[in-house]
């Protein structure tokens, strides 16, 4: 009984952490976005893919301003 009682644990176990890296796994294409506050010009970096934890450091950026420029992520 016991031994039915831990292949069972071990079983959710797997489960739970299969379904956890697949939510570390997700992907989206993120560029960067630069505007000039004087002048209103925005400007659009290249596309590149972000997965795991790259895309959530780079979601997780809020905007940055240095001097008369701010850049900001998009992502889709």
């Amino acid at each position: 009984m016991k031994r039915k009682i831990k292949y069972a644990a071990a079983f959710l176990f797997l489960v739970w952490a299969a379904t956890a890296c697949e939510a570390l796994e997700e992907c989206k294409f993120c560029r960067m976005v630069t505007t000039d506050n004087t002048t209103g010009e925005v400007t659009y970096g290249n596309e590149t893919e972000y997965c795991g934890a790259k895309l959530i450091t780079i979601e997780a950026k809020g905007p940055t301003t240095v001097g008369n420029t701010t850049v900001t992520w998009e992502c889709r």
